[in-house]
Protein backbone atom coordinates (compact mmCIF):
# COMPACT_ATOMS: atom_id res chain seq x y z
CA UNK A 1 0.00 0.00 0.00
CA UNK A 2 1.74 3.34 -0.73
CA UNK A 3 -0.08 5.18 1.98
CA UNK A 4 -0.81 4.00 5.83
CA UNK A 5 -4.24 1.96 5.81
CA UNK A 6 -6.83 2.56 8.44
CA UNK A 7 -8.95 -0.13 10.22
CA UNK A 8 -11.28 1.15 12.69
CA UNK A 9 -10.18 -0.11 16.73
CA UNK A 10 -13.37 -1.99 16.77
CA UNK A 11 -11.23 -4.40 13.53
CA UNK A 12 -8.20 -4.32 15.66
CA UNK A 13 -9.89 -5.56 18.81
CA UNK A 14 -11.46 -7.97 16.08
CA UNK A 15 -8.29 -9.78 15.51
CA UNK A 16 -6.60 -9.19 18.50
CA UNK A 17 -9.11 -11.51 20.56
CA UNK A 18 -7.70 -14.78 18.82
CA UNK A 19 -4.22 -13.59 18.98
CA UNK A 20 -4.84 -13.31 22.41
CA UNK A 21 -6.58 -17.17 22.35
CA UNK A 22 -3.85 -18.32 20.83
CA UNK A 23 -1.08 -16.62 23.15
CA UNK A 24 -3.02 -17.90 26.16
CA UNK A 25 -3.82 -21.53 25.30
CA UNK A 26 -2.16 -24.19 27.25
CA UNK A 27 -0.11 -26.05 24.64
CA UNK A 28 2.19 -29.74 24.98
CA UNK A 29 5.71 -28.74 26.33
CA UNK A 30 7.30 -30.15 23.03
CA UNK A 31 4.94 -27.22 20.94
CA UNK A 32 5.28 -24.85 23.73
CA UNK A 33 8.23 -23.60 23.02
CA UNK A 34 8.43 -23.13 19.41
CA UNK A 35 5.06 -21.55 19.57
CA UNK A 36 5.59 -17.96 18.59
CA UNK A 37 3.92 -14.76 20.16
CA UNK A 38 1.06 -14.21 18.40
CA UNK A 39 -0.39 -11.47 19.94
CA UNK A 40 3.03 -9.37 19.51
CA UNK A 41 3.46 -10.14 16.37
CA UNK A 42 -0.48 -9.16 15.27
CA UNK A 43 0.30 -6.04 17.10
CA UNK A 44 3.55 -5.12 15.66
CA UNK A 45 1.57 -5.70 12.00
CA UNK A 46 -0.67 -3.19 13.08
CA UNK A 47 1.39 -0.86 14.64
CA UNK A 48 3.61 -1.53 10.52
CA UNK A 49 0.16 -1.16 8.58
CA UNK A 50 -2.17 1.48 10.60
CA UNK A 51 -0.67 3.22 13.44
CA UNK A 52 -3.32 5.47 14.12
CA UNK A 53 -5.49 2.27 15.14
CA UNK A 54 -2.89 0.26 17.53
CA UNK A 55 -0.37 2.33 19.15
CA UNK A 56 1.19 2.15 23.29
CA UNK A 57 -2.31 2.34 24.44
CA UNK A 58 -3.59 -0.57 22.89
CA UNK A 59 0.02 -2.52 23.60
CA UNK A 60 -0.60 -1.70 27.02
CA UNK A 61 -3.90 -3.11 26.83
CA UNK A 62 -3.49 -6.41 25.46
CA UNK A 63 -0.06 -6.77 27.09
CA UNK A 64 -2.24 -6.48 30.58
CA UNK A 65 -5.03 -9.05 29.56
CA UNK A 66 -2.11 -11.39 28.64
CA UNK A 67 -1.05 -10.99 32.13
CA UNK A 68 -4.27 -11.92 33.91
CA UNK A 69 -4.41 -15.08 31.10
CA UNK A 70 -0.96 -16.67 31.92
CA UNK A 71 -1.26 -15.50 35.68
CA UNK A 72 2.13 -13.86 35.88
CA UNK A 73 3.33 -10.53 37.33
CA UNK A 74 0.67 -8.17 36.12
CA UNK A 75 2.27 -5.64 33.66
CA UNK A 76 5.19 -7.72 32.39
CA UNK A 77 3.81 -8.15 29.10
CA UNK A 78 2.57 -4.91 29.28
CA UNK A 79 5.35 -2.88 29.66
CA UNK A 80 7.03 -5.28 26.82
CA UNK A 81 4.55 -4.88 24.70
CA UNK A 82 4.55 -0.97 24.83
CA UNK A 83 8.46 -0.73 24.16
CA UNK A 84 8.45 -3.04 21.17
CA UNK A 85 5.41 -1.74 19.91
CA UNK A 86 6.54 1.89 20.73
CA UNK A 87 9.84 1.09 18.59
CA UNK A 88 7.68 0.01 15.83
CA UNK A 89 5.98 2.81 15.65
CA UNK A 90 9.17 5.33 15.53
CA UNK A 91 10.87 3.20 12.62
CA UNK A 92 7.50 1.90 10.76
CA UNK A 93 8.53 4.09 7.92
CA UNK A 94 11.86 3.08 6.98
CA UNK A 95 10.97 -0.81 7.94
CA UNK A 96 7.86 -0.06 5.21
CA UNK A 97 10.95 0.46 2.60
CA UNK A 98 12.65 -2.57 3.54
CA UNK A 99 12.25 -6.03 1.69
CA UNK A 100 10.70 -8.45 3.38
CA UNK A 101 14.32 -10.34 4.27
CA UNK A 102 15.34 -7.37 5.98
CA UNK A 103 11.48 -6.76 7.53
CA UNK A 104 12.57 -10.14 9.40
CA UNK A 105 15.05 -9.21 10.74
CA UNK A 106 14.18 -6.16 12.18
CA UNK A 107 11.29 -8.01 13.69
CA UNK A 108 13.63 -10.94 14.88
CA UNK A 109 15.71 -8.04 16.62
CA UNK A 110 12.19 -6.62 18.11
CA UNK A 111 11.33 -9.97 19.18
CA UNK A 112 13.95 -10.37 20.57
CA UNK A 113 13.80 -7.47 22.65
CA UNK A 114 10.79 -8.67 23.61
CA UNK A 115 12.09 -11.80 25.11
CA UNK A 116 14.96 -10.01 26.75
CA UNK A 117 12.74 -7.51 28.68
CA UNK A 118 10.61 -10.47 29.84
CA UNK A 119 13.75 -12.20 31.30
CA UNK A 120 15.14 -9.43 32.70
CA UNK A 121 11.84 -9.03 34.38
CA UNK A 122 11.42 -12.49 35.39
CA UNK A 123 15.11 -12.10 36.60
CA UNK A 124 14.46 -8.92 39.03
CA UNK A 125 11.20 -10.56 40.27
CA UNK A 126 12.62 -13.91 40.97
CA UNK A 127 11.44 -16.28 38.76
CA UNK A 128 14.37 -16.75 36.17
CA UNK A 129 13.97 -19.03 33.61
CA UNK A 130 17.36 -19.84 31.91
CA UNK A 131 16.66 -22.16 29.60
CA UNK A 132 17.64 -22.10 25.82
CA UNK A 133 14.22 -22.68 24.93
CA UNK A 134 12.91 -19.27 25.95
CA UNK A 135 14.39 -17.88 22.84
CA UNK A 136 13.15 -19.95 20.21
CA UNK A 137 9.66 -17.97 19.70
CA UNK A 138 12.04 -15.22 18.62
CA UNK A 139 13.12 -17.49 15.40
CA UNK A 140 9.49 -18.56 14.78
CA UNK A 141 8.11 -15.51 15.15
CA UNK A 142 10.22 -13.92 12.88
CA UNK A 143 9.91 -16.71 10.60
CA UNK A 144 6.23 -16.24 10.60
CA UNK A 145 6.12 -12.38 9.85
CA UNK A 146 6.26 -12.20 6.50
CA UNK A 147 3.46 -14.13 5.99
CA UNK A 148 1.61 -12.65 8.65
CA UNK A 149 2.29 -8.77 7.21
CA UNK A 150 1.40 -9.77 4.01
CA UNK A 151 -1.93 -11.40 4.94
CA UNK A 152 -3.39 -8.48 7.22
CA UNK A 153 -2.62 -5.88 4.52
CA UNK A 154 -4.44 -8.47 1.86
CA UNK A 155 -7.15 -9.35 4.44
CA UNK A 156 -7.88 -7.61 7.96
CA UNK A 157 -6.95 -3.79 6.33
CA UNK A 158 -8.92 -4.69 3.16
CA UNK A 159 -11.42 -1.78 2.31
Amino acid sequence: MSRDAFAPRWVVALWLLPALLLSAIPLPGWLAPLWPDWLLLLLLAFAMHSPRSCGPVTAFSAGLVLDAFRGVLLGQHAFAFVVVVWLMHRFRLRLRMFTPLHQGAVVFSLLWVYQFLLFWIDGVSGHPLTTWARWLPVFTGALCWNWLSAWLERHALRH
